[in-house]
């Protein structure tokens, strides 16, 4: 018996053991499994989600990192119980609520692990938001949709004479013949395509000088099953051609961040998303490390990525880094980083201004903050006028919550410059809000308009990436505050050892050459000073068919050397601009050491003008 009591006892012993292994184990850790989450079931996983996270988020109050895991697998997100928010996200749709399958909010200390799953979204939905975060992480995992709102079709025949294509429409691909129009659709969505864009079939690159193009959508007729018949007169669209339609919407980015600090998103692949692949605003220090926004690999039959740029940071501080992605067949750029002008509508007094966010996709979310600093731009000009201030105060002026702001009400700790009010057209420029950024080691190719955007003041280095057929620009210096109103001038730029292969091979906005410094300046004629300086741009390698190189305007200090121009026949040379270097109004130039096929003659390879 005390032999039987004594092997009770032990095995109770070992038992508490285990239990406080087990505990120690996983304090910090929640495994989603045990919140009802399942993988390839393809039952809706977003009521699931929403509870496991908000009940996380409220019992996670500590200091201490946890880790919250994802049972590798596929999940299927619909609308149906999904996390509601109202989200005003730049440069995309004002829209509300938002229908969101991760919604990760005032969390701190967070890593979310995906162990490499499938997050497959339905509808029209946010897949994941990061709000008012620190010190997170969200790793292994990929985003995509069962039905994109892109819709896919193949060139069959191409009768040019009669201006008739016959195509095919992808398998996936939802629509119907509705009133001889095209209707693609979906859960809770449809419309009619009005534009496209154009790849060729076997390298799925965009076809040469297409651009932007009209679709045939309207006026169609299905002759057999999923193969239209549509009035399209297009000699470019040669059978074999993969046209992908689009409408005008974006609604909502694949992952969205506000007011965030210490993000990192590390071997996520975004394979579509409606509006931006990620979208970052008001957030600090945000570490990309194998982002990407990309196909499901080299048999993928997609051509399309996401509705527009692959990444997108407005007026976020500290620093970016974006290391190791992939971007490609996304509809618009693989990074664009930017402030926001707000535009003088009213000068109350000396020191108090009304400003206005006036881009219809980007307003309602926070501008600054009392302690800010700010600078003041002529529009017409884009000179800075009158001295760097600080923000006093600032108070939404047109809505008395926040929600849906466009106007704010600013009062500055120093009297404002006497010729700054709505007489005239006035920016104000948040410096403060402005990040560093590192773009290194990533691959950008197959995609529409341009490579990459960067309007930041602070130091930004561009290196070892690969710009392979971007079709515009490779790499756009912008500034804009009459249309986009996208802060701002750049001062310390560092493009290195980055390779350049058949750019421009269409024509979109700012695509003067591979490399574009382009502020939008409507009267550059009486422009006293310069809007960017500190540009170096050395030990690049550029393969091209065609002729323009650089293009800058109102730059003070700019530097090119030790680059290789290697000239090529892959396409005929088409562009209007037929120089290596067309300059307008800039100052302290160098090119030296540089090789060029068929040399150099800087006579006839460099336009410049006052």
């Amino acid at each position: 018996m005390n032999n039987m009591k004594n092997s009770r006892t032990f095995i109770g012993i070992l038992c508490c053991l285990a239990m406080l292994c087990s505990c120690s184990q996983t304090k910090n850790q929640y495994d989603l499994s045990n919140f009802g989450l399942t993988p390839d079931k393809k039952d809706n996983a977003s009521p699931l989600m929403a509870k496991a996270l908000e009940q996380i988020a409220a019992s996670h109050t500590g200091d201490d990192t946890i880790t919250i895991v994802l049972p590798k697998g596929r999940y299927d997100f619909y609308p149906e119980g999904a996390s509601k928010r109202e989200y005003f996200i730049s440069n995309h749709d004002q829209d509300n609520p938002k229908l969101v399958g991760l919604a990760f909010e005032n969390m701190k200390n967070v890593i979310f692990d995906g162990q490499g799953s499938e997050l497959v979204f339905h509808g029209r939905m946010l897949p994941v938001s990061l709000v008012g975060s620190e010190n997170c992480t969200l790793k292994n995992f990929s985003i995509d949709f069962a039905n994109p709102h892109i819709s896919q079709v193949k060139v069959l025949e191409n009768d040019t004479v009669g201006g008739l294509i016959t195509y095919e429409v992808a398998p996936w691909v939802e629509y119907e013949i509705r009133d001889s129009n095209f209707v693609a659709k979906g859960e809770g969505w449809e419309h009619v395509p009005a534009w496209g864009i154009a790849f060729e079939g076997d390298t799925k690159r965009l076809v040469y000088t297409t651009s932007d193009i009209s679709v045939g959508s309207k006026h169609v007729a299905e002759i057999a099953s999923r193969k239209i018949l549509a009035p399209w007169k297009n000699k470019k669209l040669i059978p074999g051609t993969v046209v992908v339609f689009r409408g005008y919407g974006r609604p909502t980015p694949g992952v969205f961040m506000y007011h965030d600090t210490n993000t990192t998103l590390e071997n996520i692949q975004v394979h579509y998303a409606e509006g931006m692949g990620l979208l970052a605003q008001m957030s600090e220090n945000i570490t990309l490390d194998k982002f990407s926004v990309c196909l499901r690999g080299k048999d993928d039959p997609r051509y399309f990525t996401t509705q527009a740029d692959a990444t997108h940071f407005s007026g976020c501080k500290g620093l970016i880094r974006s290391v190791g992605g992939l971007y490609e067949g996304m509809m618009d750029d693989a990074i664009n980083v930017h402030g926001t002008y707000l535009k003088v509508q009213k000068r109350i007094d000396d020191k108090t201004l009304v400003g206005e966010y006036m881009h219809g996709q980007s307003y309602g979310f926070e501008w600054g903050r009392p302690g800010d600093a700010v600078q003041f731009i002529e529009s017409k000009t884009m000179e800075v006028l009158g001295e760097q201030n600080k923000v006093a105060a600032i108070e939404t002026a047109d809505k008395p919550d926040g929600h849906g702001v466009k106007q704010f009400r600013i009062t500055f700790e120093k009297p404002v410059d006497p010729a700054i009010s709505e007489v005239g057209t006035y920016g104000i420029e948040n410096q403060e809000w402005t990040p560093e950024v590192y773009f290194a080691d990533n691959v950008i190719r197959n995609n529409r308009a341009r490579g990459s955007l960067f309007s930041t003041p602070k130091k930004t280095v561009v290196e070892k990436n690969v710009f392979d057929h971007t079709s515009g620009t490779a790499i756009l210096l912008c500034g804009d505050c009459n249309g986009w109103f996208e802060t701002g001038a750049c001062h310390d730029v560092q493009i290195r050892n980055n390779k350049f292969i058949n750019a421009l091979t269409n024509q979109f906005q700012f695509t003067n050459a591979v490399i574009s410094i382009y502020p939008e300046i409507p009267d550059l004629k009486s422009q006293k000073r310069y809007f960017h300086s500190g540009i170096v741009i050395e030990d690049n390698e550029f393969e091209t068919f065609d002729m323009p190189i650089l293009y800058a305007k109102s730059v003070d200090g700019l530097v090119f050397r030790n680059n290789v121009i290697r000239q090529n026949h892959d396409y005929p040379a088409f562009h209007w601009n037929n120089h290596r270097f067309f300059f307008q109004r800039v100052v302290n130039v160098e090119i030296k050491d540089n090789r060029f096929d068929g040399g150099f003659d800087e006579e006839k390879d460099i336009r410049s003008e006052e």
